[in-house]
């Protein structure tokens, strides 16, 4: 079957064609329109997904949904239809997508019902809709960059594959094919590569390069023309989130060059900030009215429903006024404008056994409505309504406010120019052990990196993709310095204080192994000066333009809890944050305090601004199998995960905005493409 090039004839529901978000179906464009002016129109693409038989697991499922996805947005954009062959599919999806320029905005997917018929029927009903969030990227070979040409009497037909690794695996994985770009050395492709981009994980990938020759998909009936290497986390932190890099693999031949580009697909960034209050509720405390709270409960697919928020409990009141507080979309409704939300109203106990007052439902279409006569809701207990025949309500709950926000993301900022400044802090005291000893978490084995390495090459390699000079500042503390043997609690690894920094991760490792032979194992373990020797360059630098994040690497308890506590307060207002991983077989009960995530840590009564230290055991993540790369990624997963909620967290308090993002690369306009 083939989706016609227009969808005018489709009716969507009302939802999808809402003003406030453009989800309206394609106009109808007469064959004479040009290419460019119709791609431009927002999209209505249908794929059918294989069957059950058809695919042997999720993952599976999903590698060729992508794919069929990308193969329709290209095709739609075209001026193509899109084809399915799937005798025995499943229920078909609806995907709403908005192409702006050569980026193409994923906006809503939708499962129709099992009994719309999508090529016959004017209505199409949706069991279920939601939001689809990812990086699209996107690959050119710019003019003046040449492939190799591998065809005599004419130019090559370059395709691109990309492959993935998989996390402690060094197997290639073949992820998607762009198309077929005839007869040029210089091809812009335009199938896009969808993927999940997470900030604490190492995404590894590969950008394999050939000239078709047939309509074989067997690569190896293909002439290769070079490959390139990158992480995702590269291309993510390069200016604009745009890689240009040398293609290499055909040794004595230059290649040519790759640009490859990184689009956020931004969708249901909004948060809302509502406030509500309440009037004449149940009473339900013998000596007292009652302690009213709410629970907003989001409806699931399968119509059960799950907690999204609970307000503060406001005591012995039957008319509480809540405080206003933010939710986003995703987690209120899950993007989906008409789905139930239940609202819970309890009287709250000291045992927890807390009194149902009553309950309402809403949605998001009827709350954006604000303060009205619309959102004046009543409470309604069934119980009670079941019971007496005069019941009418158990209270009124009123929306007071309803302020919509749209949320910048971490992207916005990298895309925008932030930088991320990465510094290394190596805990050098006695109780680490002799260096030349097995026994020692400082022992240089030829054969595998120590504790100590593994965690700063597991946190560095990520964090370096962020960083554009990849010049890193690396400290020492806790060690006897040559040649007068004074005790120091800051010394640059490279034996350099007035210029610590080093060329990128090796080039740290390098210096900690240097200093390892030179420096004698000391004492005590200090954390406050290298905390204040970052936050004074942070404190330099406070207009969002860069970020400072320090990962401290010690073996034992903390001999400095008061300064460094002092310290870590003053440095919460700051653009920084703390890594600090404990390794050996010691107890850190006193770093938990200085996690904050429990309590907020404080020193001399004042409270900490931010939470911006994470504190975890390496021991924790250590792979039993003996397999270091997977216990390296699972630290670093770890303790990345809180750094973009951090660095936002900070720009948000100082109403710093992103800066814009350079100009997109324009390519230049051609040519024939193949599909194989």
């Amino acid at each position: 079957m083939t989706l016609p090039h227009s969808c005018a004839s489709l009716s969507l529901p009302e939802e999808l064609t809402h003003p406030r978000h453009c989800y309206v179906k394609q106009s109808s464009k007469t064959p004479e329109q040009p290419a460019a002016e119709r791609a431009e129109q927002p999209l209505c693409l249908l794929v059918t997904p294989p069957s059950s038989s058809q695919t042997t697991n999720t993952a599976d499922g999903d590698n060729w949904q992508r794919a069929q996805l990308a193969e329709a947005a290209t095709s739609q954009c075209s001026g193509e239809g899109v084809a399915s062959s799937q005798a025995d599919a499943q229920a078909p999806v609806v995907y709403f997508l908005q192409p702006l320029g050569n980026i193409i905005h994923f906006l809503w997917c939708g499962d129709l019902s099992t009994e719309t018929d999508p090529f016959s029927s004017g209505v199409w009903n949706f069991k279920s809709m939601s939001c689809i969030t990812g990086l699209c990227c996107n690959i050119k070979l710019p003019r003046k960059r040449n492939l190799l040409d591998r065809d005599t009497f004419s130019k090559s037909d370059p395709i691109c594959v990309l492959y993935t690794q998989a996390i402690g695996n060094k197997e290639w994985r073949e992820f998607g094919r762009t198309e077929v770009i005839d007869n040029t050395l210089n091809p812009d492709f335009v199938r896009k590569f969808i993927m999940d981009y997470f900030f604490e994980e190492r995404e590894n990938l590969r950008f394999d390069f050939y000239d078709v020759d047939s309509k074989s998909p067997n690569l190896s009936k293909h002439d290769f023309l070079g490959q390139m290497f990158c992480t995702l986390g590269e291309i993510v932190g390069s200016q604009g989130s745009r890689l240009e890099k040398s293609i290499v693999g055909i040794p004595g031949k230059k290649c040519g060059t790759v640009i490859v580009t990184a689009e956020e697909l931004g969708c249901c960034r909004d948060s809302v900030l509502m406030q509500f209050c309440a009037n004449k509720l149940d009473k339900k405390d013998f000596f007292g009215k009652s302690d009213p709270f709410l629970v907003f409960h989001r409806s699931n697919e399968d119509g059960s429903f799950t907690i999204c928020h609970k307000t503060e409990v406001i005591k012995n009141t039957l008319n509480p006024v809540w405080q206003a507080f933010k939710i986003s979309v995703r987690a209120l409704c899950n993007g989906d404008y008409d789905r139930t939300i239940k609202v819970e109203v309890y009287d709250w106990d000291r045992d927890g056994s807390h009194d149902f007052i009553g309950e309402f439902t809403t949605s998001y279409r009827e709350l954006s409505r604000g303060q009205s006569q619309f959102n004046v809701y009543e409470v309604i207990n069934p119980k009670k309504k079941g019971k007496k025949k005069k019941y009418v309500n158990s209270g009124t709950v009123t929306l007071l406010s309803f302020l919509i926000e749209t949320e910048v993301s971490f992207l916005d900022y990298i895309k925008g120019g932030t930088q991320i400044n990465f510094t290394v802090a190596i805990d050098f005291t006695a109780s680490n052990g002799n260096p030349s000893q097995p026994t020692s978490l400082h022992y240089m084995n030829p054969y595998q990196l120590n504790a100590y390495g593994m965690a700063l090459k597991a946190v560095g390699e990520i964090i370096q993709d962020y960083d554009s000079d990849k010049m890193f500042p690396a400290l020492g503390f806790g060690a006897r310095l040559p040649p007068d043997g004074r005790v120091s609690h800051e010394f640059a690894l490279n034996g350099n204080p007035q210029n610590p920094y080093c060329h990128g991760i090796d080039g740290v490792m390098e210096a900690y192994y240097r200093s390892l032979k030179s420096v004698q194992l000391y004492g005590p373990t200090n954390f406050a000066p290298v905390i204040n020797h970052v936050a004074r360059y942070a404190a330099s630098v406070k207009d969002g333009s860069q970020y400072f994040v320090l990962l401290i690497i010690t073996d034992g308890v903390i001999s400095d809890m008061a300064q460094t506590k002092e310290s870590i307060v003053n440095a919460s207002k700051l653009p920084m944050s703390i890594i600090i991983v404990g390794v050996g077989p010691a107890e850190f009960d006193a770093m938990e305090e200085l996690d904050g995530d429990v309590v907020r840590i404080s020193s001399r009564g004042k409270f900490a601004e931010r939470d911006i230290v994470q504190f975890v055991p390496f021991r924790d993540y250590i792979d039993r199998s003996g397999n270091h790369v997977l216990s390296m990624a699972r630290l670093a997963k770890d303790v990345l995960a809180e750094i973009p909620e951090q660095f936002l967290s900070y720009m948000r308090v100082r109403g710093i905005k992103p800066s814009p993002a350079p100009p997109p690369y324009t390519p230049p306009i051609h040519v024939l493409q193949t599909q194989i």
